[in-house]
């Protein structure tokens, strides 16, 4: 089974421009995010897929492989689509650019999964034990099923009870599988569904279009930064 491991990443974040380029105790966050990736796997397999000049020099600059990709894509899947018209793989697999704190051993558990369900795109969340991030809006949470399915991802504090309190969640990590079948679904839509549009949650789109999510339990070390608040909760933590 041949895979490679893609690191989307786009200059134009709303919440926070030029994300990929912000420095955590002087290194770019799109390094930081390599350099963990390439602790799990030959660095020869690792790609970052971007449409800014600026993070392509960036990389470049840090002998780090990348591929230019549209400006029109819609998420980092569709991103990770294009790298897949160029470079040829059964397995996809997808590491956010904004995890500069990513656990190298949650990618080697990734690889073991697809190893056992190669056909299946895979997904990893992890237990919220902090109240604050249950109901930051900013942290999508997943429900997951006695079998290990995915059943709904949001960022409104779920599972919840009458008195909105946290009795048990999840929180989704930004590392995915694809399998090569599967991102060509995706892709397909040339425009985002109706809830990923509502939630603005990328893998909605597979749910929707009735396709099964397998989720990997990982760690809770990860911190995706989407604010000024997370970068400086990274600085703290390196």
């Amino acid at each position: 089974m041949k895979f490679i491991v893609i690191i989307p990443a786009r200059y134009k974040s709303s919440r926070l421009p030029g994300k990929p380029l912000i420095k955590l105790k002087g290194v770019s966050m799109i390094v930081r995010t390599y350099r963990q990736c390439i602790k799990a796997v030959d660095k020869e397999l690792v790609y970052v897929a971007t449409d800014d000049s600026r993070i392509k020099e960036e990389c470049l600059s840090n002998e780090i492989k990348v591929i230019m990709t549209p400006k029109k894509c819609l998420t980092g899947t569709d991103r990770v689509f294009e790298v897949s018209k160029k470079i040829k793989a059964d397995t996809y697999i997808n590491v956010q650019g904004d995890e500069p704190l990513f656990n190298p051993n949650d990618l080697k558990k990734l690889i073991k999964e697809i190893k056992k369900y190669p056909r299946d795109v895979i997904t990893g969340y992890c237990e919220i034990f902090d109240k604050k991030k249950y109901k930051d809006f900013n942290v999508p949470k997943v429900v997951v099923s006695q079998d290990g399915h995915i059943l709904y991802a949001s960022r409104a504090p779920i599972p919840s009870n009458k008195k909105g309190k946290l009795v048990k969640a999840w929180r989704q990590v930004c590392a995915y599988a694809f399998p090569k079948k599967q991102l060509h679904l995706f892709s397909k839509k040339k425009k985002k569904t109706r809830l990923e549009n509502i939630e603005d949650l990328e893998y909605l789109r597979f749910l929707e279009l009735g396709v099964k999510l397998r989720g990997l339990k990982m760690s809770t070390k990860s911190i995706a930064v989407d604010t000024k608040k997370d970068v400086h909760a990274v600085n703290r933590k390196i």
